[in-house]
């Protein structure tokens, strides 16, 4: 087991540091289940607050939004496709999936187009930009609840500790090289960028990272590690 990052808030669960077949043996499975689909959940529903914001997505939704100018497809499948076309990435990276990386592939794209269904976008500015607010809020908290699960990363998470893995470059610029490429990707072909890509992109992981202490699930790693028999 080891921390991601930092030093541990007293008291509270550790990240383990597990493969597929343990994550789904360490316990608490229903719990942190649950857990999972309800942060992937918020986080399509998020995904689509940031849209009837009108005032930017985060930076792979930029991507996104750009790629549905051109095909027909909605902004959920096309967080659907690009989820799985990231994934293949995954393979000469050597990285690993898990229940929570294919759920995070299908059920955000899902949430967002339910949302989308049902939700447009104000007139007031007022309101638009509280709309973009709560998407970054929700979508922090979405975050830390599905990585709390312990179920996998989702696949362009995945994506950034494998490059980074696999280079030897930090984290911090592995993601931000990333976000730059899929921004600039996204724009230019006619993605939404605005003061909601900025917000999300300074304050998404520190709101994430507050909020992980309280939802990481304690696992017992040495259950997930023993064999059957």
């Amino acid at each position: 087991m080891r921390w991601t990052s930092g030093r541990p808030p007293r008291d509270t669960a550790p990240l383990a540091d597990l493969g597929p077949w343990e994550q789904l043996r360490a316990g608490r499975l229903r719990l942190r289940v649950t857990q999972l689909l309800g942060g992937l959940v918020l986080y399509g529903v998020s995904l689509a607050l940031m849209v009837r914001g009108a005032l930017g997505l985060a930076p792979w939704d930029v991507l996104h939004s750009g790629l549905i100018e051109h095909l027909p497809l909605s902004l959920g499948q096309m967080v659907v496709l690009v989820s799985f076309a990231v994934l293949l990435l995954w393979i000469p990276l050597r990285e690993r999936p898990g229940l929570g990386t294919l759920a995070n592939a299908v059920v955000v794209g899902i949430a967002t187009d339910a949302t989308l269904a049902v939700t447009t976008e104000p007139d007031a500015v007022w309101a638009r930009g509280t709309l973009m607010v709560l998407g970054v809020l929700l979508n922090a908290s979405a975050t830390a609840l599905y990585i709390g699960a312990q179920l996998g990363r989702g696949p362009r998470d995945g994506l950034m500790t494998g490059l980074a893995r696999r280079t030897g470059l930090s984290l911090r610029l592995v993601r931000t090289t990333l976000e730059v490429t899929v921004v600039l990707a996204g724009l230019a072909l006619g993605g939404a960028l605005g003061a909601g890509t900025v917000l999300y992109a300074l304050t998404i992981g520190p709101l994430a990272q507050l909020a992980l202490p309280w939802t990481t699930v304690r696992l017992d790693p040495a259950r997930g590690s023993r064999r059957d028999g």
